[in-house]
């Protein structure tokens, strides 16, 4: 601990004995203050003799460390250090000997002092006649020879070969190290036009953390650990800016790393033939046509959500799931998620929905293209960190109470998708919008994909989404946990793609 407090505070030792010799020095200047303190006050006949002998063994004691504490921390030799450990043993056995003999060995008291100043004497013997007295090593002994004059001239000549081929050397790294500095400008002009900005926030648990978020909204890195200070934070964002550019690229072939690829494949879809379900097609009791899938042990594990007209729309309905129901991606909301999708009309939208799968806001317009889609994300999280664009809370024709969110030149940039009896319910979900935004993933429908939400009963359930927005498929049933409904979605990827289909 003591080493530590010395790295943190003070300096970085070059040897453990710098670190001893200075806590030392500090407890001798305790225990020779208090000793002083205890000798004061027997002197006032206010003590005992008790403490006027501790007064005396602190003081001296203390003394002997204020000394002994600089000579350790000093980078002497080996022998110096010991004879000023043994003028330290000398003077401990003298502050021994006094206490054992105070009350009746006054008499041995200037021997018990002579020899306390003999152990003082060997420590500052050590500390200062050693070095003075020892040789150095790098100085060489002198020499009587007299130095030939022509061996002295072809010495010179050689140093003075050996000189030039190391300049010439230098004048070829030097060349090289221009040249590193011209790819590294290069780099660093690239880096200062940076499509990535670091931010800096505080999680639910308090601690700080940063993220490096690419201006698409992608995460690129993150601290992966929370620090309890924003300067912490800080601290880590430089150390990455000095030390990622240069960094090398380490490959771990590991055994983790191979069980992750193999978790990576995807749930396989049963062969033909060999899929435990089957689809049933049927007529409800509204004369509309539905399918439902059927697992062999009984249980429905998905449906289709609506009913058709025809026969063939119904048909067409469980091709249109076998094809995609493999391939589709989790959208995953943790708490809450910009969905990018295309609609009906073929036009690219936003909107952010949460875990429960209700839509907390979306951009009440299409954009021709996914990229337009996202842009718009981006300008949405500007817009909840600035002061640019401001809510309105509004009732429409019906009576509910709706929110914008709308720019100075009257741009509407997002709404609330639905409307809300009271007022109160708007503004919650401004609130809910706002503590949402900034953590929120955008993520991106392919040609379909499963949505796992939590229904107003607390139950889970896993949806198939078209990238145009419709339902393609239901759960039709509610799970306990969002794992059991993530377990229903992996067994429709299973047996869906190569399930028989019957009339019921």
């Amino acid at each position: 601990m003591l080493l530590q407090w010395y790295r943190n505070r003070i300096a970085e030792p070059t040897t453990d004995d710098e670190v001893y010799g200075y806590w030392l020095f500090v407890f001798g200047v305790l225990i020779g203050l208090f000793g002083v303190l205890l000798a004061g006050a027997t002197a006032a006949e206010t003590g005992s003799s008790f403490q006027r002998q501790a007064g005396i063994a602190l003081g001296g004691l203390g003394l002997l460390f204020i000394l002994i504490g600089p000579v350790i921390r000093l980078p002497l030799e080996r022998r110096a250090t010991v004879i000023s450990y043994v003028g330290a043993a000398i003077s401990i056995l003298a502050i021994v000997w006094l206490v054992l003999t105070f009350d009746g060995g006054r008499a041995q008291r200037p021997m018990i002092f002579a020899t306390y100043g003999i152990g003082m004497a060997v420590i500052a013997l050590g500390a200062i006649l050693v070095p003075m007295l020892s040789e150095s090593d790098d100085v060489p002994p002198a020499q009587d020879d007299t130095i030939d004059a022509g061996a002295a001239l072809a010495e010179a000549e050689q140093e003075a070969e050996t000189a030039r081929a190391e300049a010439d050397q230098l004048r070829a790294e030097a060349a090289d190290l221009r040249e590193e500095a011209t790819g590294l400008s290069d780099e660093l002009a690239d880096l200062h036009d940076s499509k990535a900005t670091f931010e800096l926030y505080e999680d639910r648990g308090g601690k700080f953390r940063w993220r490096l978020r690419h201006r698409n909204s992608n995460i690129i890195a993150d601290s992966a650990q929370g620090y309890t200070r924003r300067s912490n934070a800080q601290n880590g964002i430089q150390s990455v800016r000095r030390n990622a550019l240069g960094a090398d690229l380490l490959a771990l072939e590991t055994e983790l790393e191979e069980s992750t690829e193999e978790a990576d494949e995807g749930i396989v879809a049963y062969p033909p033939g060999e899929s435990k379900a089957t689809f049933e097609l049927y007529e409800d009791n509204a004369g509309e046509y539905r399918w439902r899938l059927q697992h062999t042990n009984g249980n429905i594990i998905a449906d289709c959500g609506q009913g058709y007209t025809e026969h063939r729309e119904a048909e067409a309905a469980i091709e249109r799931v076998k094809e995609r129901v493999g391939p589709a991606q989790y959208l995953r909301a943790d708490p809450a998620a910009y969905e990018v999708y295309q609609d009906s009309a073929e036009e690219w939208r936003w909107r952010l929905i949460h875990k429960n799968g209700r839509i907390l806001a979306d951009g009440g317009e299409g954009y021709a293209s996914r990229s337009g889609a996202r842009d718009a994300v981006d300008r949405v999280r500007t817009a909840l960190d600035g002061d640019e664009y401001d809510f309105e809370i509004f009732e429409d024709n019906a009576g509910k109470y709706r929110w914008r969110l709308e720019a100075d030149n009257g741009e509407i940039v997002a709404d609330s998708g639905q409307g809300f009896t009271e007022e109160r319910g708007a503004r919650d979900s401004i609130e809910r919008v706002e503590g949402h935004s900034a953590d929120a993933a955008v993520l991106d429908i392919g040609m379909a994909a499963f949505e796992v939400f939590e229904d107003k009963s607390g139950k889970f359930r896993w949806r198939l989404r078209h990238r145009n927005g419709n339902i393609l498929a239901d759960s039709g049933q509610g799970y306990s946990s969002r794992t059991k409904a993530f377990d229903g979605v992996d067994s429709v990827k299973r047996n869906a793609p190569n399930a028989e289909t019957t009339e019921g």
